[in-house]
């Protein structure tokens, strides 16, 4: 096949072309007992109480380093679901594609969503592709809608009391300063790399040891802050959180300090905010810090019964400041 194969407007017209785009792309990676014979909906066997949850992935750019648009979906579909104590099942995806896309980058993109389908066992059960005429898009956006068994139930924002532990689950910030180098074409020394993965690996070993999370978040949009002032707000308590033990890479520190940002409010992609009861914490760690993800997992914190709807952030020097929930548009297309 050509490298300089496109996708034209036909691949969506239902006709020959398109039957050949599913049937030799999707069809080919994404194929699945369920998928294979679903006709317009799938018919799926779930049992108990299920977790549902939809997200649309518009990146730019598409490609980077560390993932794609096609391993973010997948990715961000799956940690949502986790974060809802949830086992990821079913996945419906619908791909909007620009005239002239090339196909080895759809290809690549479809690769990357198959890969990280395997790392939770999550499969695709339904599907839809569109495709719209030149400058209509921006390459290709993605779509999906996810399906979980919930498997630790009563994980919520609204949970959290004086004393909990709170944790984190990697480095903060490198896929919010990834996409930022990327778009402004900088040239970063280090090995800055998105965190995009999935994680229902760590969380659910927490699951299986007996370690019930009171609360979990993927710290996407908003990073760290946005998720702390959220159960701070949530639980009507206040949460202290000490500078020193958040770790930040220094290409993410030394790009922040370029542009004015602040690290805890850049986008996660594979990022867990945990709160667990504070006999908990040391357990949990042990648990996370096996997992490849979440090596660099850390307590940074403790939920207080003051400063109640307030996020302490206290500097190593013995000072302390209110860390304020996002504002503003930081960047965008980040996810």
């Amino acid at each position: 096949m050509s490298d300089n194969k496109k996708i034209l407007l036909s691949h969506g017209g239902g006709g020959e072309e398109m039957q050949s785009l599913i049937g030799g792309l999707f069809f080919k990676h994404f194929g699945n007992e369920i998928l294979d014979k679903m006709e317009d909906s799938a018919t799926l066997d779930v049992k108990g109480k299920i977790a549902f949850t939809t997200d649309s992935f518009t990146v730019t750019p598409l490609f980077f380093n560390g993932g794609d648009i096609g391993k973010i979906a997948i990715a961000g579909t799956v940690n949502d679901l986790v974060s809802a104590g949830a086992r990821p099942l079913y996945i419906s995806c619908g791909f909007i594609i620009e005239e002239g896309f090339l196909y080895k980058d759809l290809e690549q993109i479809v690769l990357s969503m198959k890969a990280e389908l395997e790392k939770s066992g999550a499969k695709i059960v339904a599907g839809d592709t569109k495709v719209v005429p030149k400058g209509k898009a921006d390459g290709i956006f993605i779509n999906t809608s996810g399906i979980g068994e919930i498997i630790c139930g009563d994980i919520s924002s609204h949970n959290l009391n004086e004393g909990d532990a709170i944790i984190i689950s990697n480095e903060v910030g490198n896929h919010g300063a990834c996409i930022l180098a990327n778009r402004e074409e900088l040239r970063v020394s280090g090995d800055l790399k998105s965190d995009c993965a999935s994680l229902f690996a760590p969380v659910s070993a927490l699951f299986e040891n007996g370690i019930k999370p009171k609360a979990l978040r993927d710290a996407t949009r908003g990073g760290l802050s946005a998720v702390l002032n959220e159960w701070a707000l949530a639980s009507n308590v206040g949460i202290e959180v000490n500078e020193s033990d958040i770790l930040v890479s220094n290409e993410v520190r030394g790009l922040c300090e370029i542009f004015g940002f602040e690290p805890y409010e850049l986008a996660n992609e594979g990022t867990m905010a945990i709160c667990v009861k504070q006999e908990d914490a040391e357990k949990a760690l042990e648990i996370l810090r096996e997992f490849d993800e979440c090596k660099k997992a850390n307590i940074i914190g403790k939920v207080l019964n003051s400063y109640k709807q307030r996020v302490i952030l206290k500097s190593p020097w013995g000072t302390s400041r209110f860390l304020e929930p996002p504002k503003g548009e930081l960047l965008p297309r980040i996810c």
